[in-house]
């Protein structure tokens, strides 16, 4: 099956897939571009997650470091 495109008015880089009605872009930098711009994202993401992660980890240990002084300083009941 041949898949037939029809250029999409005031735009030069879009067509239409008249098989699905979708809505292609075929600028290739524009393409690039936003799988860079989606990396980017996905990095600042994880780097996000990895800062959040360490802080609840500091938070248990500071939280460990206090009931242990607890305990030096009152003694175990």
């Amino acid at each position: 099956m041949n898949t037939k495109f029809s250029k999409v008015e005031g735009y030069t880089s879009l067509v239409r897939d008249n098989s699905t009605n979708a809505i292609l872009n075929t600028n290739m930098s524009d393409y690039q571009n936003y799988k860079n711009l989606k990396s980017v994202k996905e990095s600042e993401g994880q780097k996000l997650q990895r800062l959040e992660d360490d802080m609840n980890a500091l938070k248990d240990d500071i939280d460990e470091i206090k009931n242990l002084l607890r305990v030096l300083t009152y003694g175990s009941k």
